[in-house]
């Protein structure tokens, strides 16, 4: 009888270990096969304090982490420059990382896609302009070039004022490497209408909040890339805001998923995203 029942656990316990490798083979194909080339159109509102009434209304398009590589077809950056240009945006934000480049052995030929990256971006246009920042897997020198010579405003640690209906936009871009508050408020110095902040990485929204920034535009998490049900997306904790828009003290931010995928080119429940975000103008209680 006893040994009945131990035959019996380990017939229940290989069962259950098959059907969690089941699952799990079964989610990594789908989210290989299908969810990552699943591309969808975000629209969102995101409330400014204090946006003049001009700019109420104001339709943001951010494509970032296209991620263009061996893992990342040309067709899936394709589709997301069709979307967007399909959504006719006022402004268009480029949130960085074009390409995956490691620096290794490995990775380091991902370097080649960099003229590649901008080639598939160029046909981007909107009527108060492309604005471009760079990511943690951009290069200083090609990718800004590339992207310049596509005729983008690359701002890297640099601020500019457009005036849309009538009323002036500050835009200051940071690179991801510009972290210390002093050297944000350096690039923010001097601005007297709305600012919004491009930061490829929205760790940037606590300097941005103590700088009174009215809002911030990231991209970077891939909004977790693999989302575990009931767990969430674990390689993505460390991070104030994951994806979709949220707030610190008065300052708004939207962080967008993304096209692309790096280190596994797997999306489960975090599809790929071009996101359409709206300016709102609103008083923001803090809190």
């Amino acid at each position: 009888m006893l040994q009945e029942r131990k035959v019996s656990r380990r017939v229940v316990l290989k069962g259950a270990i098959g059907t969690s490798v089941g699952l799990l083979v079964g989610s990594a194909g789908y989210g290989y096969f299908y969810e990552r080339h699943r591309l969808q159109i975000t629209r969102a509102s995101l409330p400014i304090s204090g946006l003049p009434d001009a700019l109420n209304g104001l339709r943001v398009a951010l494509v970032t982490d296209t991620h263009f590589s061996r893992s990342v077809p040309a067709e899936d950056i394709e589709a997301a420059v069709r979307l967007t240009l399909q959504e006719r945006p006022d402004l268009i934000i480029l949130g960085g990382d074009y390409v995956t480049w490691g620096g290794d052995a490995e990775t380091k030929g991902d370097r080649g896609y960099v003229g590649g990256s901008a080639e598939l971006l160029a046909p981007l246009t909107a009527p108060h302009g492309v604005f471009a920042i760079l990511g943690n897997h951009d290069d200083d020198r090609d990718m800004p070039e590339a992207l310049t010579a596509r005729g983008f405003t690359v701002l890297r640690d640099a601020r500019t004022r457009v005036t849309i209906r009538g009323e002036p936009l500050e835009i200051a871009g940071i690179r991801y490497w510009t972290r210390r508050i002093e050297h944000i408020a350096r690039v923010l110095r001097g601005a007297t209408a709305t600012t919004i902040l491009l930061a490829h990485d929205p760790r940037r929204l606590i300097e941005a909040a103590s700088l009174n920034v009215g809002a911030v535009f990231s991209g970077h998490t891939h909004g977790g890339q693999i989302v575990v049900p009931g767990v969430g997306p674990i390689a993505a904790r460390r991070f104030p805001v994951i994806a979709g828009a949220g707030r610190r003290e008065n300052t708004s931010i939207f962080v967008s998923r993304g096209i692309g995928t790096v280190y596994l080119p797997v999306r489960l429940n975090c599809p790929p995203e071009v996101a359409i975000v709206e300016l709102e103008s609103r008083s923001i209680p803090v809190v």
